[in-house]
Formats: structure tokens, sequence, C-alpha cells
């Protein structure tokens, strides 16, 4: 009890500044067809994907989740917590530090407070860093390592580069496990994601507009490939 109140005391302590500081808050729900994370099918099925997140100055710190709509599906449930920090410059890009802590919600009951290592825990804690170029090649790079409850301590780097097609958002996205993986599932550097994603309005009326998005995902090393279909609500 004492450790999961320290935990509770810990993350209030977190969130509660910058909520009585905050200058933003999101609040927005994702539907898609299929949840593919990083070259994989979690659930195979429906999924709906609701968010939260708080803004105070370059801080923000969220929480995400991913709920199939299949029993079936129900083992792949996702309850994730984040926190990021961005450092915005004129000439030299975007960059941003952040944390996000894995949950997986199993229908068994894993307990959220179980922080245990070695494959043992409810939690896998992934600290992150990012980079987005300014100007005319706005690319973008993602690296990531799983720091908590992976023996292999997983790398995942990701680069990817925005564009416009006739009118249409779209981005490519290019991302390699750096490593023997048994998360991953590789046992060397591997070519695991491979995207290229659309993203439009559709307009319902003069006020309102549904954003919408499609994305063709390959995953070389696992010879797989997705096509995902999604929309989204926000506040």
């Amino acid at each position: 009890m004492n450790t999961r109140l320290f935990q509770i005391i810990a993350l209030l302590a977190l969130i509660s500044p910058l909520a009585a500081n905050a200058q933003s808050v999101s609040v927005g729900a994702d539907f898609v067809n299929r949840y593919v994370w990083r070259g994989f099918d979690f659930g195979e099925s429906f999924s709906i994907q609701p968010s939260l997140s708080i803004v105070s100055g370059g801080f923000e710190v969220g929480s995400w989740a991913s709920y199939s709509v299949s029993a079936d599906g129900a083992g792949a449930n996702e309850h994730d917590l984040w926190i990021a920090y961005t450092v915005e410059t004129a000439s030299a890009g975007t960059f941003g530090f952040g944390l996000t802590d894995y949950y997986f919600p199993t229908p068994d009951g894993e307990s959220f407070f179980n922080y245990d290592g070695d494959g043992e825990g409810s939690h896998i804690i992934e600290p992150f860093v990012s980079y987005e170029a300014p100007g005319g090649f706005p690319i973008s790079i993602l690296a990531a390592i799983i720091a908590h409850n992976d023996p292999d301590n997983s790398l995942y780097v990701e680069a990817g580069l925005p564009f416009e097609l006739g009118g249409t958002s779209m981005a490519f996205t290019f991302g390699v496990a750096a490593g023997e993986s048994a998360f991953y599932a590789v046992e060397s550097a591997s070519v695991i994601n491979m995207s290229l994603a659309a993203a439009k309005e559709l307009k319902i009326t003069d006020s309102f507009s549904l954003p919408i998005s499609a994305s063709y995902i390959l995953n070389p090393t696992h010879e797989r490939s997705f096509l995902v279909f999604g929309c989204s609500l926000s506040l």
C-alpha cells in the first residue's frame, strides 16, 4: 500500500503544476479499423483510441489508450501515460524529449501498480528524443529505447517526411528495430515499419469538418501489410 500511495502522490505531483498553469487542454478520440503500431497489429480488430493532454509552456503531459471492440482482442488493450518537453528554434528546428509509460490492462486484471522489471511487471517505460527540421525539408526523426521491463532494451529509430500532394497531407515513415529484440521479434537490426499516410478533412457542415486518414503500412521483416483507415474527433 505504501508503494501504491507513493506512486499516486508522484503522479499527482507531476500533473498538478502543469494543470494549474495549463495553456491548453486537448480531448479527443480516434476510431480505426486496426491498431497498428510500429508495424505490428494489436488486437486484430476495430479500436477506439481516446486521448487527453495538457500543455503548459514547453511541457505536455497526456494519457492515450486503445481499446479493442472485440472480446478476442481485449488482451491488446493499452493505456499509456506520457510527458514531453519541446524546444522550438527558428533556425535549427524543433527538439523533443520525453518518456512514455505503456500499460496493458489485460482481462485477467493485471495490476496497474506492478512496476516490477524483467518482464514481470505491468509497465514498459520508454524514454525518447525527437527532432523536426525547419524549412523546405521538414524531415522528422524519433529514437526511443525501452529502459524498463525489456531485457534487450530495444531501440527503435524512425524517420518521417511529410509532404502535400493534390491538396492532401501526406507522410512517409521508415522505422527500424536497431538490434536484437524479443519485443520486436527480431534477431538483428531490421526494418519493421514502412508506411505512406494520407490525411484530409471531410466537410460535414460550414462549421464542422471530420479529419479522416488512411495509411498503407508494410512490415517487411515479418512479411505483413496493413491498410488502416481512421477518423478523429477532438475538442
